[in-house]
């Protein structure tokens, strides 16, 4: 069974591997079923989807309509506006068939500009204010992509008290200095706030190539060679605090929850630097080059 500790300061304590659930933004009812049952299978209790996650709200409401009360229920909203985040958080709620949920997170708030609009007067987290006084809402939190969010996100947490982040984690993005001594700092401040820290990418390979001829199931290549992968998943978990967001994926799905099932051993650096020089792993977020170019559906 995978390892429960408490979500930052929400007296919540969720399974350290999160369930993504962009991986059923594509499905079938029926696929979306069967795939949920690999929750109860590893006992995940913390579920985590957004607005932009194609039919992932309307997939997830059949099963949240008797297992409501045993998840922690997560999504986003990628609008920086009052009325538009208010508005798509009650289409959250109704697709969801939910009356709250755990968390609302801003969705990748990572350009300096539109953190100005969401942050200030009549921008979103106005808007996830009042919802939480409404109970609409139990905690606010915020996500990002790309080298620079955990100093975003560290601008975010000196100007509001956020419950979660989430940013990328793995063994490529950490080898880069500046991402990994940010990443670091970050944690460090969310450790003293008790602010869950939330990780994605953790079993990337690198972005996706023209001559690759691989069926494409997220918007990277992943890592699927069994070794591999295992040292990938074992990086994260072997860090104390830190959750894994699962991979949207759905093949890779149980292979990742079969890993994390393990003892958690950390690997070698070395072990991890020849899997990247011999897989080809690369970071997918390259300072000032590849910083926030990803799909809007992305997780």
């Amino acid at each position: 069974m995978i390892e429960r500790i408490e979500f930052g300061r929400t007296g919540h304590f969720s399974s350290r591997v999160l369930f993504g659930a962009a991986a059923l933004g594509g499905m079938k009812q029926e696929r979306a079923d069967r795939t949920l049952e690999l929750l109860d299978m590893y006992g995940l209790n913390h579920i985590d989807t957004a607005a932009s996650y194609g039919e992932s709200e309307l997939r997830l409401a059949p099963f949240l309509r008797t297992r409501r009360q045993d998840f922690f229920l997560a999504t986003k909203t990628g609008h920086r506006t009052y009325d538009k985040a208010r508005e798509q958080l009650h289409q959250s709620l109704e697709r969801l068939g939910v009356d709250h949920v755990d968390l609302i997170q801003m969705h990748n708030l990572a350009q300096p500009d539109q953190w100005d609009v969401a942050m200030g007067d009549g921008g979103a987290l106005q808007a996830l204010v009042e919802a939480r006084d409404e109970g609409l809402v139990r905690h606010i939190g915020v996500t990002g992509h790309g080298t620079y969010i955990p100093q975003m996100h560290k601008k975010s947490l000196e100007q509001f008290a956020f419950a979660s982040v989430l940013m990328p984690y793995n063994y490529s993005m950490m080898s880069d200095a500046q991402y990994a001594a940010d990443f670091n700092a970050t944690c460090a401040l969310c450790h003293e706030r008790g602010v869950a820290v939330q990780t994605i990418k953790a079993i990337a390979k690198r972005r996706w190539r023209d001559a690759d001829s691989a069926k494409k199931f997220s918007w990277y290549a992943p890592i699927t060679e069994a070794d591999a992968m295992r040292r990938a998943v074992h990086y994260v978990l072997s860090r104390p605090g830190l959750f894994l967001n699962t991979t949207s994926d759905a093949t890779l799905l149980e292979n990742v929850l079969k890993l994390a099932s393990e003892t958690i051993v950390a690997p070698a650096d070395s072990a991890m630097q020849a899997d990247q020089d011999e897989l080809g792993i690369e970071p997918l977020f390259v300072r000032d080059v590849s910083d926030d170019v990803l799909p809007a559906s992305a997780g």
